[in-house]
């Protein structure tokens, strides 16, 4: 193999794993250390930075981060990145000093945003400080979107996400609320630079063909449709007898919050087996704790009306069968199940719809109703039109929203400044060591043996009385520093110098995993079999050293590397160094704000 290119900014944030699957590539590892040594505010920013919404995601993100996490490998649970964010933002102070402070120096020209969700709102924070005038259109009352209209109070208080908004529009956004966007031709016509569309995936799917859907519509909901409702207080109440209709996360908000609005019996009814559901493992279990059940291998068959009045619905009991590992829900051949019920709610699924975007302005759709995009600029076949969120390539996440809105930003402002969209600028890196004497180092490198703490919850007694109040209350900041010592500090590199090493194979014995190896070289696939212990996870990288004076080479296996520094530690040469590596995404006019303050 050749030797590792460790300049290369993509491999050591490839090592960084947390980091890596983040969608919008949040430095999680500085931000868990700023937290462990009570800097609250910086570490605040660190996620501000990157994700803009760090109160709302330390309540309610998708967590990509945490499956990926190193710790997973040597216990059953990761680190709770996502809780620690919250740590952050519940102790952060005021920001607001820190915050980009205009007016700022208008550059002439002029953006339009369609929907007021997290992808628009990400791009505002981006352009704003570049001197854009952007303006915001959204057919709410207020910004947010989903992230008002679909997350319940109980999950994300309204005082969280309303600070978390302002703080984007206190940038200067001209604001036009209440105002439906109905033709993209008239907002062209208006003379914006470039338009970016972020009006999520506003249609649910219906079950409309089912038999009796029509019969008894007034006690058939749509799930985002009810929510929304319910969030802007157009509804307040439910019937006693629920059926949700769905096993992803909206179901669960749909129940959990139907249980708050009067449902005695809510009842969540899946197609597909329970361990086949798409919601969030902690989503279902906090269904399950506040008393809801999940009917798992049942399909709808029709919706049971008698003069005009909603019974409820039968279903068919299935069970799924698989075959060239497609799966197949086929009849069991027992009876049907009738399930009373005062309401249904459907709650199968989102679509996007875009009834105001004209067919004949050469914006192409492909065959599922998407924009047809380039997925790294997000421009659309108009070229000063861009997409975003779930509005680009269908739904997903508030954090892949934002993700998706800092690319625009950059897209767009290439586009502004008639530079090629394609030619992006580079993340911002750093790579400094932590070496302070011969056994001591800037960071905590000692790894804790604490098991993953549990975040604690208000009584269920009192919050199903009320949906505004919030069921998980977060770590204190005790356990939140406690948590925060599991991080095993994966940004802070073993790199290693060739011409240091006398190759007395020290590190080797040190090493708790084995993850060091001098062998001599070979193809990847010889030489992942020829390690002390065999590198199965081809997915991971391994760091191969030029060739050493024997003319052997080290290789490190990054897959099962704990970061401990023993290797660093024990070398008496200072071969290896474990220096820490910062990766902060491209934005738009390469803006690194706190991140090189913390740096430099």
């Amino acid at each position: 193999m050749k030797p590792t290119d460790i300049k290369n900014p993509e491999y050591f944030h490839k090592v960084v794993d947390c980091q890596y699957a983040c969608p919008a590539h949040t430095p999680v590892p500085e931000y868990i250390r700023l937290i462990a040594a009570e800097r609250y505010t910086e570490a605040y920013m660190v996620n501000w930075e990157s994700n803009v919404f760090p109160g709302v995601l330390g309540r309610t993100c998708d967590r990509p981060c945490e499956p990926a996490c190193r710790r997973g490998r040597v216990e059953e649970e990761p680190v709770a990145i996502c809780r620690l964010k919250r740590v952050a933002a519940d102790n952060k102070g005021d920001v607001t000093s820190f915050m980009p402070q205009g007016p700022f120096i208008p550059n002439g020209k002029k953006i339009a945003l369609i929907g007021g969700g997290p992808a628009s709102l990400t791009v505002a924070r981006d352009l704003a400080p570049l001197g854009y005038e952007v303006h915001l259109y959204d057919d709410q009352p207020m910004g947010g979107g989903m992230m008002r209209s679909q997350i319940p109070s109980f999950r994300l208080p309204d005082s969280v996400l309303n600070e978390e908004v302002g703080f984007v529009l206190d940038l200067g956004i001209h604001t036009h609320f209440n105002t439906r966007v109905n033709s993209l031709r008239d907002v062209l016509d208006q003379g914006y630079d470039a338009v970016f569309v972020g009006t999520g995936a506003p249609k649910g799917k219906d079950l409309a063909d089912l038999p009796g859907r029509w019969d008894a519509k007034a006690h058939v909901h749509i799930g985002i449709e009810w929510l929304a409702s319910v969030a802007f207080e157009h509804t307040a109440k439910i019937g006693k007898k629920v059926i949700v209709l769905g096993g992803g996360n909206t179901a669960m908000d749909c129940c959990r919050t139907s249980r708050r609005l009067g449902g005695e019996e809510v009842k969540v009814v899946v197609r597909s087996p329970f361990k086949e559901m798409k919601a969030s493992p902690w989503e279902i279990e906090d269904a399950l704790h506040e008393d809801i059940p999940i009917l798992e291998c049942h399909v709808p068959k029709s919706f049971v009306v008698e003069e005009g009045q909603l019974k409820g619905m039968m279903f068919e009991k299935v069970e799924a069968k698989y075959e060239n590992g497609r799966r197949k829900l086929v009849s069991t051949g027992e009876p049907d199940v009738f399930i009373e019920a005062d309401d249904v709610l459907v709650a199968i699924g989102q679509e996007n719809s875009f009834p105001w975007i004209e067919r004949d302005l050469g914006l192409q759709f492909n065959e599922w109703g998407l924009p047809v995009l380039d997925e790294k600029t997000f421009q659309s076949t108009i070229p000063n039109v861009f997409f975003g969120g779930d509005s680009a390539m269908g739904p997903k996440n508030v954090i892949t929203a934002v993700a998706q809105g800092h690319s625009a930003a950059v897209s767009i402002d290439l586009f502004c400044s008639e530079k090629s969209v394609h030619d992006r600028p580079s993340p911002y890196t750093n790579l400094i060591s932590q070496k302070m004497g011969i056994h001591e180092w800037i960071y905590d490198s000692p790894v804790s043996d604490d098991e993953r703490f549990k975040v604690p919850h208000a009584d269920k007694a009192l919050t199903l009385k009320d949906r505004k109040k919030e069921v998980e209350l977060g770590f204190s900041p005790d356990t939140g520093f406690k948590e925060a010592q599991r991080c095993l500090n994966c940004d802070v590199q073993t790199v290693f110098t060739e011409n240091k090493c006398i190759e007395c194979d020290a590190c080797m014995d040190v090493c708790p995993t084995s993850c060091i190896t001098f062998t001599v070289n070979g193809e990847e696939e010889d030489l992942r079999s020829r390690l002390l212990v065999p590198a199965d996870n081809l997915s991971q990288d391994l760091y191969v050293s030029d060739t050493l004076k024997t003319g052997r080479v080290m290789v490190k296996d990054e897959d099962v590397c704990l970061h401990c520094g023993l290797c660093a530690e024990r070398c008496p040469t200072s071969a290896w160094d474990m220096q820490k590596y910062l990766y902060s995404v491209t934005k738009a006019g390469n803006q690194c704000g706190i991140l090189q303050e913390l740096t430099t």
